[in-house]
């Protein structure tokens, strides 16, 4: 798969999440919190039992062992405290998007001397970090609110991924048309 399908991936998942974001904001919400809440006790309970199995190689690892122990109370307060979980995630997707600016806004900056319309990459990187800002500015906003944002941001990165996407294969062709020429 090269760089432009992956492109085109990406864009068209960041569409169906925007979709998915409007059509149901508060299962949005809500399945970002069951997904993390799972995720954080099967991986604890195989870090647990990683930990307590004795190997002839390796003994006991307590430093697993505790690992496991802590992912699985923070994948139990997570359903305790869904309301807190939630706010964190979305202090996560803040800090995420902004980290995915500023390295989308510097790939940009390096990619302008190869080729053209380069400054989709800079648009979808400014996005992200408008995206990120506004959850960091807006944290108490309620999960519809953020959801949309969400979607927003996913749908329209979406597309001018796409865009660039279908921008860089048609770079691909014309080079490769030309080298056989």
């Amino acid at each position: 798969m090269d760089v432009s399908s992956f492109l085109l991936v990406r864009g068209i998942v960041g569409i169906a999440i925007g979709i998915v974001a409007f059509a149901w904001p508060g299962v949005t919400i809500a399945a970002l919190v069951v997904i993390f809440g799972l995720y954080a006790l099967i991986d604890g309970l195989t870090n647990l039992i990683l930990g307590v199995t004795h190997t002839p190689t390796h003994g006991r690892s307590w430093a697993h062992a505790l690992q496991g122990i802590v992912g699985i109370a923070v994948g139990v307060l997570t359903f305790v405290w869904p309301v807190v979980t939630a706010f964190a995630l979305v202090v996560f997707i803040g800090a995420w998007a902004i980290v995915t600016g500023i390295f989308e806004i510097a790939a940009a900056i390096r990619l302008r001397k190869v080729i053209e319309g380069e400054w989709m990459l800079a648009l979808s990187g400014a996005m992200s970090l408008v995206f990120g800002c506004l959850v960091f500015a807006f944290p108490g906003a309620g999960a519809v609110g953020i959801s949309w944002i969400l979607g927003s941001y996913a749908a329209a990165a979406g597309m001018v991924l796409i865009t660039l996407g279908v921008r860089l294969r048609s770079l691909v062709i014309r080079l490769h048309s030309r080298a056989i020429a």
